[in-house]
């Protein structure tokens, strides 16, 4: 596997992003252009098959949106057990300063850049992109969603 860095860092899941997500709205648009209104059986069957692909397009992007759910609440927890480990104190007062953007793009950090980054990020009020920039020993995620 090659090694993460900013630049390849972003991850996609073929699967989801290249089949299942363009089906779904493909089938979406060609139900939309199929909709007849001629008889009441045309509206209602096309109400019927309306309603099935919208629930089509919404099923991936609602399991995309529960998986970075998780996943963001389990950077929190990595993030708040790494800041203590490294500086002996709870993370609650340094989160409070971050947005969620930032401390997910920390968490990219070895530990030996972490603390003095976290401070700069702080301080400079750095964006994800360039905290992520700033990262001169990037620890690769190989396991995200």
């Amino acid at each position: 596997m090659e090694t993460q860095n900013y630049k390849n860092h972003t991850r996609y899941f073929p699967f989801h992003h290249f089949i299942v997500t363009p089906l779904s709205l493909l089938f979406f648009l060609w139900t939309i252009l199929r909709v007849e209104f001629s008889s009441k059986g045309e509206i209602i069957t096309s109400f019927y098959f309306l309603t099935g692909a919208l629930l089509l397009v919404l099923l991936p992007l609602l399991a995309r949106i529960y998986a970075l759910k998780l996943q963001n609440r389990l950077i929190l927890n990595e993030m708040s057990l790494r800041y203590f480990h490294l500086a002996g104190e709870p993370f609650y007062a340094k989160e409070k300063k971050l947005k969620l953007g930032q401390i997910i793009a920390l968490r990219f950090a070895s530990d030996e850049e972490l603390l003095p980054l976290l401070e700069k990020a702080i301080n400079l009020s750095l964006s994800p992109k360039e905290i992520k920039k700033s990262i001169k020993n990037w620890k690769g995620d190989y396991r995200r969603v």
